[in-house]
């Protein structure tokens, strides 16, 4: 079966330094949305994110680029993973904001 691609992009008004850092700040929350748990690799080169992310028995890449007034994550789903692709988009337009750009250093 043939890896899907996912592009989703989240816009802001956060300017690109902000976004990068609240980005940083919440990456950590992923291995939460993950059923079982996830081991998440990450590596920042310049305003892009690399991701590697692993559970029950896949790997999935992704990257996110931070612009000044939008975030782009591109996802490529593995073999029968990107049958959940439609699904995964459709929750990362809804609450992909939420996560990635959520802001509780300041009260």
């Amino acid at each position: 079966m043939q890896a899907q691609p996912i592009q989703v992009d989240l816009p802001h008004n956060l300017g690109r330094e902000e976004a990068q850092r609240r980005i940083a700040a919440n990456i950590h929350k992923l291995q939460g949305f993950i059923p079982g748990g996830a081991q998440v690799t990450s590596n920042w080169q310049g305003s892009q994110l690399n991701l590697g992310v692993g559970a029950m028995g896949q790997s999935v890449d992704a990257r996110i680029e931070v612009e000044e007034r939008h975030v782009r994550c591109h996802i490529l789903l593995p073999g029968l993973l990107g049958m959940f692709a439609r699904p995964i988009e459709a929750m990362l337009r809804s609450k992909g904001g939420e996560l990635l750009l959520e802001d509780h250093t300041r009260s």
